[in-house]
């Protein structure tokens, strides 16, 4: 482990556990594996909450994403701990926090994973595939827990992409996202006796946005909107933010029309995919007794506050869509508005699969939410990002409730943050120096500390 790492994590306050091995016995037979659910993830990359049509966006159709929402159940505030792709990879994964886990940046990690929820999948008897971005460093090749790996090389790109087929290199030809959709069916079409898990992870809508040929064109007519905090003049807000607007990741308005049709453009075709993988799961009789649940890796800035990217705690940098279905489990059309995050989806397929969750997982089974007993459910939850180098955004810790957000820079001097989102959802007016707010002030930073040790 590097010095940078541990000094990583005594930020946090304290390491996280050490990756374990599983001594797994597969104890179920031939007729309890049939009974066992499939589970199909579908993870896009800085896909926003509200990109998706059921969430109310004013001109992008996605209605394969829908049917998801009107079949099954969607979470209207899901979030991510770490708005980063390959920390927040690493906790969908293993259901723990980045300073857990210890992939705690975009660069070749130093850490292999701890155990993820397909290796405990895996060794309970179901075949496991893994198709699209892995992005934890330049590795390509197969990671355990799959029986079947097509990858790519770091962010891959659009076009004609060289594949990591099984460990074969393979020349494709043709658009990222329908080749791996391709492959993602062609694998769930084999013939197979026991339980399948397929994660299938695109590289959409990551830029550059380069969409399909056949999508290039939509929405030329559509008047583009832009968000109210577009112009913020970051009155209370840290001094930080003021040189990354001016960044490469800051808004730039003579580009920001034809930026927001591609990143919808792109979003079609990921619509596409989920419908050929709804399609086939339909054909082969077992849609119902599969577990799909769709979300990203992080939410994405499109000019709040002057800002592009993600890594911020503002809710578009942390808000992700998360959808399911399972009608055996999830009553269709459900709004689940508990507070859930990227490190609880592990111990939700384990639990469902009728699995002992890995040694170590933070994350909470969304089971009892599905079966609609919120009782007992998180309060509150702690947000890390970890900095990187050629990036301006520090450090940053912070907690989250259903009303109030605290955030803090703690190897920086710069003024932390204190917003009540129940009356400023647009994050506006920082409260961090309002005395009427002492009180709320002290509680949520009780709260984080309270956070921090309990997740050491």
């Amino acid at each position: 482990m590097s010095t940078q790492n541990i000094s990583r994590r005594q930020f946090i306050a304290g390491a996280g556990a050490a990756a374990i091995s599983l001594p797994f016995i597969n104890i179920h037979g031939a007729a309890a594996a049939q009974e066992r659910p499939n589970f199909v993830f579908i993870l896009t990359d800085d896909q926003r909450f509200d990109a998706m049509s059921c969430a109310g966006h004013p001109f992008l159709h996605t209605p394969n994403i829908d049917r998801l929402a009107n079949e099954g159940a969607r979470f209207t505030n899901a979030f991510v701990t770490t708005a980063l792709c390959s920390p927040s990879r690493a906790s969908f994964l293993t259901g723990r926090y980045v300073h857990s886990h210890g992939i705690v940046g975009n660069g070749n990690p130093t850490v292999e994973l701890p155990v993820t929820f397909p290796q405990v999948l895996q060794n309970a008897g179901y075949d496991t595939a893994y198709v699209g971005k892995w992005h934890m460093g330049n590795q390509e090749g197969p990671r355990p827990g799959f029986n079947r790996w097509v990858s790519f090389k770091g962010q891959g790109v659009y076009w004609n992409p060289t594949l990591n087929v099984d460990g074969e290199k393979v020349m494709s030809n043709g658009y990222m996202t329908d080749l791996l959709s391709g492959y993602a069916v062609d694998w769930l079409k084999q013939s197979r006796k026991s339980p399948f898990c397929l994660y299938l992870a695109h590289k959409a809508v990551h830029s550059p946005l380069e969409p399909a040929h056949r999508h290039r064109d939509l929405f030329s007519d559509v008047a583009i909107p832009h968000p109210k905090t577009m112009h913020d003049d970051l009155k209370g807000k840290p001094e930080w933010i003021k040189p990354y607007q001016k960044s490469a990741h800051g808004l730039r308005e003579d580009r920001y029309e034809q930026f927001i049709r591609n990143y919808n453009r792109l979003l079609v075709a990921v619509d596409e995919s989920v419908g050929q993988v709804l399609t086939t799961l339909s054909n082969m009789g077992t849609l119902d007794n599969t577990i799909v649940v769709f979300t990203s890796d992080n939410g994405y800035f499109q000019g709040e506050h002057g800002m592009i990217d993600k890594r911020a705690m503002y809710e578009e940098s942390i808000r992700i869509p998360l959808l399911m279905r399972y009608p055996k489990m999830v009553r269709p059309g459900a709004l689940i508005n508990q507070m859930v995050l990227n490190i609880d989806v592990c111990p939700t397929f384990c639990d469902i699969a009728g699995e002992k969750a890995p040694d170590g997982v933070q994350g909470k089974s969304l089971k009892p939410l599905l079966k609609g007993k919120p009782s007992g459910w998180r309060s509150d939850f702690l947000y890390e990002y970890f900095r990187e180098g050629g990036f301006a955004v520090p450090d940053i810790r912070g907690v989250r409730t259903e009303r109030w957000k605290y955030i803090e820079y703690p190897n920086i001097t710069d003024t932390s943050e204190l917003y009540d989102l129940k009356n400023d959802s647009i994050e506006m007016r920082n409260l961090i120096d309002d005395p009427k707010s002492a009180k709320t002030l002290a509680d949520m930073r009780a709260r984080l500390q309270r956070l921090v040790k309990e997740t050491a």
